[in-house]
C-alpha cells in the first residue's frame, strides 16, 4: 500500500507504521530546545469571572474579573446582528460557562471565546444600544443601556479622565486623505509620537473616532469634503476635546471598515461593502484540499478517515455505528473530495462545526438533527414569552403587522389577524412567530407590539429592521422644447397702360377693366354734348375733368392690367407713372422677405417616492360659449372651459441595480385660435403629448422622442405667355417662396435623490 501527498510527498506501508521511538525521542529533543531557548515570559492575565446585574431602566451592567488590569481593551459595535464585542489582548479565559443567558433590558446573552492569545466577549442584544465603559482595579465593567443606538458613546471613568488630561503629551501633526487602489478612502492620522489611542465605533453611516492622549492643533479642527475623491467617505469632522479630538466620518452605505494602529499612524479604511454571492444549491462542489493519492485494497474505512484528518490537519469524529472495509484508488484528487467519495460509498454524511467534522451514517445524522429540531420545538412552547415595543419609523406599523400574520390567516380561513389599533392576532402556522405568539399595531404611535418568546422577538426585531427602510425618492425633470424656423420671400408687381384717342370720329379708350373704360366714355359723352369735342378725358381715379356729369366711381386698381402685388409681406417697393397727351403708364414692383426663429422650453419637475405616482400641471382653463335650446324654443347661452396645461405625470420605479423604470405622461398644450359658428366660439388647442415607459439610468438624460417638421412652398401668380417673357415678365407674375420649420422633442432625467444628504 502506498499514499502520495501533493506532487511531492509519497507515504508507504512502513511510513504509516513509522518509528515510535525515534519519534518520541525528536519530540522530546525539539520541545527541551524549544523551552531553553524561550525567554521567561510574565504572568498572564485571566479572566476569571463574568456577572451581571439588572439596573434601573432596564440597564445591564456586564463586570469582567480578571487577574491583572484589563490593559488595551477594545470595544466595537456590529449593526446587523446588533451585538457588542470586546477584545482583551494577552488574556486566557478561565471562564466555565462559555455561553451566558441574561435576557434582561436590551442583553440578550454574553458569549466568551479565545484565540490567538486574547479573549473576546461578544454581547449579544435584542436591539442595537448604546453602552459605557469604565475600568476598575482589575475588573472592566460594561453598562449597557436599554435605548437606542442614537448616541453610542464609550464613556471613560473619571479616574482615568484626569490621568488622561493631565498625561496628554502627544498631539495629532496630521490628518490626510487619500484613495486606495481599489477604490477604498484611507484617512491616515499622524501622531509627533508614540502612546497615543483611539477607539473606533460604528453608528449608521457615520464612524466615529475617539481619539485619546492627543492634542488636536487648532488647524486640524476641520471638515475635509472628499466627495471628488470617489470613495465611500464623503465628509471627515474632526474637532478638539478634552484630553483629545473627536473625529467623525460620513460614508455612504454600504461599505465595510477597517481601521489599525502602525508606530506613529493609525489608519482608517473604508471601502465599499462587498455583496456576499450566494451559493447555488444544486451547483457542484467545488473542491479545494491539497492533492493526494491513495491506493488501498479492503482497508478498513475508520482508517481512511483517519488518514485524511492527518492529511487535512482537521479533527474528526468517527461515529461508533461506521463499520465496514472499502477499496479504492484514487490518483491526485482533493483530500476533501476524496472524504466525500468514502462517505457516498459507505452511506454516510459528515457536519462541520468549526475545525471539527463529524462522520456517521446518514439516518443517523437526520435522526439526530431531527431530534435536535423537536427539542427545540419544545422548548420554545414551554419558554417564557416577552413583550417588545418595536417603533416603525417609515412604514405603517399595521401594514407590517398584516405581513407577520399573513401565512396564519392563510392557513386559517375566516380568521382574524392583528393589526388594528389595540387588536392582537395569534399567529398559529406562521413563519415568523410561534404558536403562542402575537401582534399587534398602535396607529397613534405607529408602533408594533410583540408577545412571543426571546428568540422569536430576536427574529421579528431583526426583520423589522430590514422592512422598516426610508423610501427612496426620485427627482424626475422632463424638458419640452419646441423650436421653429421660418423663412418666407415674396416678389410681386402692378402694372397698366389708360389712354384715350380718336380713330376717325370713333372714341377709343384703353384702361385695365371696364369699369375704367366706361369711366373716360362717360367723359368723353358729356364733353361732345357740351363740348362739342369728346376729348380730353380723366383717367380712371383721377377726379376733376371739362364736364361734371360723368358717373360711377373709380380707382387705382382700374387702371392695372396686371395686379399681382405682395400680399404677405411688403418690406418695400417702387412706383412709376408716365403721362403722356393722351395716354398713362402706371408701374410698380413690391418685394418682401421674413425670417424668424424660436425657442419653447418648459421644463415641468417633481419628486417622489419609489413607486408611487407624481402630477403636476400648469396652464390654464380657456371659457368658450355655447348656445344650447330649451324646452320653450329660446336659445340659452352656456359657458364652458377647456383646459391648455403644461403636465407631467410619471411613477417611477427604481431597479435593483440602481436605475429607475420610469411610467410617464408629458403634455403641452397652447391656444392656437378660435372656430367660430352659429352656435358660438370655440378654442383651438394645439396638442404635444407624450405617453411612455423607459428604463433610464441614474442621472442619465435621454430622448423620449420628437416631432419634425418641415413645410416648403414655392407659388407663383402670373399673368399667361406675358408671365413666362425673359426680363419682362417680372411685371406679369408675383413669385412667393416659404419654407418652415418647427422640431420637438421631449427629454427625460431621472435623479435618484441621496437620503444621506443634509
Amino acid at each position: 500500500m502506498n499514499i502520495e501527498l501533493g506532487n511531492t510527498m509519497k507515504w508507504t506501508n512502513a511510513g504509516l507504521i513509522g518509528r515510535p521511538g525515534a519519534q518520541r525521542f525528536g519530540a522530546m529533543l525539539g520541545l527541551l530546545l524549544a523551552v531553553l531557548a524561550a525567554p521567561p515570559a510574565r504572568a498572564e492575565n485571566v479572566l476569571q469571572d463574568v456577572g451581571f446585574a439588572p439596573l434601573s431602566g432596564g440597564r445591564v451592567q456586564i463586570t469582567f474579573k480578571l487577574s491583572g488590569p484589563a490593559e488595551g481593551t477594545r470595544v466595537f459595535t456590529t449593526e446587523n446582528p446588533p451585538r457588542i464585542a470586546l477584545d482583551i489582548p494577552g488574556t486566557r479565559s478561565a471562564v466555565s460557562q462559555r455561553h451566558i443567558e441574561v435576557g434582561s433590558g436590551a442583553t440578550s446573552a454574553i458569549n466568551i471565546a479565545e484565540a490567538a492569545g486574547r479573549t473576546r466577549a461578544v454581547v449579544d442584544l435584542y436591539r442595537a444600544s448604546s453602552y459605557e465603559t469604565r475600568a476598575d482595579g482589575n475588573n472592566f465593567v460594561l453598562v449597557v443601556n436599554n435605548g437606542n443606538a442614537a448616541n453610542v458613546t464609550a464613556a471613560i471613568a473619571a479616574g482615568d479622565q484626569t490621568k488622561s488630561v493631565g498625561a496628554v503629551a502627544q498631539e495629532v501633526s496630521n490628518i490626510d486623505f487619500r484613495r486606495g487602489k481599489n477604490g477604498e478612502g484611507r484617512i491616515i492620522i499622524t501622531f509627533s509620537g508614540e502612546g497615543s489611542s483611539a477607539d473606533l465605533k460604528r453608528q449608521g453611516d457615520k464612524i466615529l473616532l475617539e481619539i485619546y492622549n492627543a492634542r488636536l492643533p487648532t488647524q486640524l479642527a476641520q471638515r475635509l469634503d472628499v466627495l471628488d475623491f470617489a470613495t465611500p467617505v464623503q465628509f471627515v469632522e474632526t474637532r478638539s476635546k478634552a484630553g483629545g479630538a473627536h473625529m467623525e466620518i460620513t460614508a455612504k452605505a454600504p461599505f465595510e471598515q477597517l481601521a489599525y494602529q502602525t508606530g506613529n499612524q493609525y489608519i482608517v479604511e473604508i471601502s465599499q461593502a462587498k455583496e456576499k454571492e450566494k451559493k447555488d444549491p444544486n451547483a457542484p462542489p467545488v473542491y479545494s484540499g491539497s492533492r493526494v493519492t491513495f491506493d488501498f485494497q479492503d482497508i478498513p474505512a475508520r482508517a481512511v478517515l483517519q488518514l485524511i484528518a492527518q492529511m487535512s490537519e482537521l479533527n474528526i469524529v468517527v461515529a461508533d455505528s461506521v463499520t465496514g472495509n472499502v477499496t479504492l484508488r484514487l490518483n491526485n484528487v482533493p483530500w476533501d473530495q476524496a472524504l466525500d467519495i468514502v462517505l457516498q460509498a459507505k452511506g454516510l454524511d459528515k457536519r462541520q462545526n468549526g475545525n471539527v467534522i463529524w462522520v456517521a451514517p446518514q439516518k443517523e445524522i437526520a435522526d439526530r438533527e431531527q431530534a435536535i429540531a423537536d427539542a427545540k420545538l419544545k422548548l420554545q412552547q414551554v419558554s417564557e414569552t416577552v413583550t417588545e415595543y418595536i417603533p416603525i419609523s417609515y412604514g405603517k406599523a399595521k401594514d407590517i403587522a398584516d405581513l407577520l400574520t399573513q401565512k396564519s390567516k392563510q392557513s386559517n380561513q375566516g380568521g382574524s389577524a392583528g393589526g388594528g389599533s389595540g387588536g392582537a392576532a395569534p399567529a398559529a402556522g406562521s413563519g415568523f412567530l410561534s404558536d403562542r405568539g402575537r401582534v399587534s399595531a398602535d396607529d397613534r404611535t405607529n408602533t408594533l407590539l410583540v408577545i412571543d418568546t426571546p428568540e422569536k422577538v430576536r427574529s421579528i426585531r431583526e426583520l423589522v429592521a430590514k422592512l422598516d427602510k426610508p423610501v427612496q425618492q426620485v427627482l424626475i425633470e422632463a424638458r419640452i422644447v419646441v423650436a421653429t424656423d421660418n423663412f418666407a420671400r415674396e416678389l410681386g408687381a402692378k402694372f397698366g397702360i389708360t389712354g384715350a384717342g380718336k380713330v376717325g370720329s370713333q372714341v377709343v379708350t384703353t384702361s385695365g377693366n371696364l369699369n375704367g373704360s366706361q369711366y373716360m366714355i362717360n367723359q368723353a359723352f358729356a364733353n361732345r354734348q357740351t363740348l362739342g369735342d369728346a376729348l380730353p378725358v380723366n383717367p380712371p381715379g383721377v377726379a376733376g375733368g371739362r364736364t361734371s356729369t360723368t358717373t360711377g366711381a373709380t380707382s387705382l386698381g382700374d387702371r392695372l392690367n396686371v395686379n399681382l402685388p405682395t400680399t404677405t409681406t411688403q418690406a418695400g417697393s417702387i412706383g412709376l407713372s408716365v403721362l403722356g397727351a393722351n395716354y398713362l403708364l402706371d408701374l410698380e414692383i413690391s418685394a418682401g422677405q421674413t425670417e424668424g426663429r424660436s425657442e419653447l422650453i418648459s421644463s415641468p419637475r417633481v419628486v417622489t417616492a419609489n413607486q408611487q405616482e407624481a402630477n403636476i400641471t400648469q396652464g390654464q382653463e380657456i371659457p368658450y360659449s355655447t348656445i344650447t335650446s330649451t324646452g320653450g324654443g329660446a336659445a340659452l347661452p352656456t359657458v364652458s372651459f377647456k383646459d391648455a396645461v403644461l403636465g407631467l405625470k410619471v411613477t417611477p420605479t427604481i431597479t435593483a441595480d440602481g436605475r429607475v423604470f420610469l411610467n410617464l405622461e408629458v403634455k403641452k398644450d397652447a391656444l392656437a385660435g378660435y372656430y367660430t359658428n352659429q352656435s358660438g366660439s370655440y378654442p383651438i388647442i394645439d396638442k404635444r403629448e407624450m405617453s411612455t415607459a423607459v428604463l433610464v439610468d441614474n442621472g442619465q438624460t435621454v430622448v423620449l422622442g420628437g416631432v419634425y417638421e418641415f413645410d416648403k412652398q414655392n407659388a407663383v401668380t402670373k399673368v399667361p405667355f406675358f408671365g413666362d417673357l425673359p426680363g419682362l415678365g417680372a411685371f406679369f407674375r408675383n413669385v412667393q417662396k416659404s419654407n418652415n420649420k418647427a422640431e420637438l422633442l421631449i427629454f427625460v432625467t431621472p435623479k435618484i435623490l441621496d437620503e444621506n444628504l443634509k
